[in-house]
């Protein structure tokens, strides 16, 4: 593949799912990073198609532990009625894609920092308030409180499954192939026609330090690995080791 267009010379490439519990945990990572530079979010349907799954015992005993392990690493703040509502709620389906499509109608709608934002929100709803987050209610209420308006992301997110959603992950899943990345989340710095995968692993939970990492990254001419890796979701299976 070529290297991903950037309208900067130097752009942060996030690889993630919005059902990546690792992504969440990394949320602060990517807001300390845009106060730096531009970011560019890159959606990878971890649970969209085959792989969409219904909540049962099963997952949530999968997902549980895993969380409870982002929490404490990390500082992210995973809610009650995520644990005791949402893993337990065995009507409610886990779908990459909806949520995806939605960052890219906020994104077409808004622009990249209005994309990023929704993001950010659906992730809130899941982890922290226990919303299904691939309902279309659930999501025009989102973009609602990022100021757009309800009929119009209605519109764009429609047109966006119909006619962009599979071209975005599979290019995302191109990007994070061609990088040689492992998985969710995946940080990828462009410089120019230079694309380096940043080991994250040590800064979570730690955001001013990563923003003062990317910083001299950003200034250094070619730059050191962090000594600790970032645990990560898998892209076929969707499970976080």
């Amino acid at each position: 593949m070529t290297t991903p267009a950037a309208a900067h010379d130097t752009v942060l490439h996030y690889i993630h799912d919005p059902l990546c519990g690792w992504c969440y945990g990394a949320a602060p990572l990517v807001a300390a990073a845009r106060q730096v530079l531009p970011v560019q979010a890159h959606g990878g349907g971890m649970m969209a198609g085959r792989n969409r799954r219904r909540v049962d015992a099963q997952l949530r005993d999968y997902v549980m532990p895993h969380d409870h392990r982002i929490a404490q690493m990390t500082g992210q703040v995973f809610g009650e009625p995520y644990f005791h509502g949402l893993l337990k709620d065995t009507d409610a389906v886990f779908d990459s894609a909806p949520p995806t499509a939605a960052v890219l109608a906020v994104q077409a709608l808004g622009g990249e920092a209005a994309g990023l934002d929704m993001l950010a929100a659906i992730q809130r709803a899941h982890y922290q308030q226990g919303r299904r987050i691939s309902e279309p209610a659930t999501l025009i209420e989102l973009a609602q409180a990022l100021g757009i308006e309800a009929a119009a992301f209605s519109a764009e997110l429609q047109r966006i499954e119909q006619e962009e959603l599979a071209d975005h992950i599979e290019a995302s899943r191109e990007l994070l192939n061609y990088v040689g990345g492992r998985g969710f989340p995946t940080f990828v710095l462009q410089r120019g026609d230079t694309l380096e995968v940043l080991d994250t692993g040590s800064w979570l939970g730690q955001p001013e330090q990563w923003a003062n990492y990317l910083r001299d990254e950003t200034r250094a001419s070619s730059s050191g690995s962090a000594d600790k890796s970032l645990t990560q979701c898998d892209l076929q299976t969707g499970r976080c080791d």
